[in-house]
């Protein structure tokens, strides 16, 4: 399998001049977690995570993609073996990969996501399939509660580099917040903001949170977990007991670490 055959070849990019302004409406309107930026000859020089856009604020809109955007901790190759690039990128901890046609040249051809290596490991029928989810949720997980200050919470995402939290009152599980949440929320996290901050009484996760999640039991398998994943475009599912206490997570990487280390 190589990377070619199930990369996103249609992905969405960026330029380097354009305004951080336009990548924040991308990434709200493609529902992406990053932008690859590219020059006026579509080669590859960077990319634009969400975690980037939240420390924007309207005073420093006038920002170009070039100031803000990373260099990738990892790049594929179109006709680099597949496996292999799903195996570093778990290394990594990253769910994204932009594709280049050759290292030498650097010309952007699309995104490698977790989300293909499931697709893929779908249509292969495995009996890995079938196993539970018990076998491969992370049973340690960090929570937020609702009534906690979106500008903590953000902090703590990024320390712990989190791109969602379970939202939990009374040990019950009451929610999700997600990078993407914080997003559309217009929320501005505190990074170019002065020491007095910029809210008189900082608004509260119950603010932003999304109450209808989807959450699995222990006993569902991990084909049920992957179909949500790619239908819902969902990157993490809380696992729960029948009194809904949340008993842990499952997320791609979980997912794809199942079927690269059987």
């Amino acid at each position: 399998m190589r990377v070619a055959e199930i990369m996103s070849k249609n992905f969405p990019f960026i330029r380097e001049d354009e305004l951080v302004t336009k990548a924040r409406a991308m990434l709200r309107s493609h529902r992406t977690r990053i932008l690859p930026v590219v020059n006026y000859d579509k080669r590859l020089l960077g990319i634009i995570y969400r975690r980037n856009i939240m420390a924007i604020t309207s005073s420093v809109s006038a920002i170009r993609v070039k100031g803000l955007m990373e260099n990738p901790r990892l790049v594929a190759v179109l006709d680099e073996d597949g496996y292999s690039v799903a195996k570093r990128m778990v290394k990594l901890d990253e769910w994204y990969a932009p594709v280049v046609e050759t290292k030498e040249n650097k010309l952007y051809k699309g995104v490698l996501g977790l989300e293909n290596f499931i697709a893929h490991f779908l249509k292969t029928g495995s009996s890995k399939l079938s196993e539970t989810l018990e076998s491969i949720m992370s049973s340690e997980i960090v929570t937020c509660s609702p009534d906690d200050e979106v500008d903590n919470v953000w902090r703590l995402m990024q320390r712990k580099a989190f791109a969602g939290l379970p939202v939990v009152k009374k040990d019950k599980l009451v929610g999700m917040v997600t990078q993407k949440d914080f997003l559309d929320s217009g929320a501005v996290m505190p990074t170019f903001e002065s020491k007095k901050g910029r809210y008189k009484s900082p608004p509260k996760i119950s603010a932003i949170m999304k109450t209808s999640v989807i959450s699995l039991k222990p006993s569902a398998t991990i084909r049920k977990a992957a179909e949500i994943m790619l239908n819902k475009n969902i990157g993490r599912l809380p696992i729960t007991d029948e009194k809904n206490r949340l008993v842990g997570i499952v997320d791609r990487e979980d997912i794809v670490r199942a079927f690269l280390y059987v």
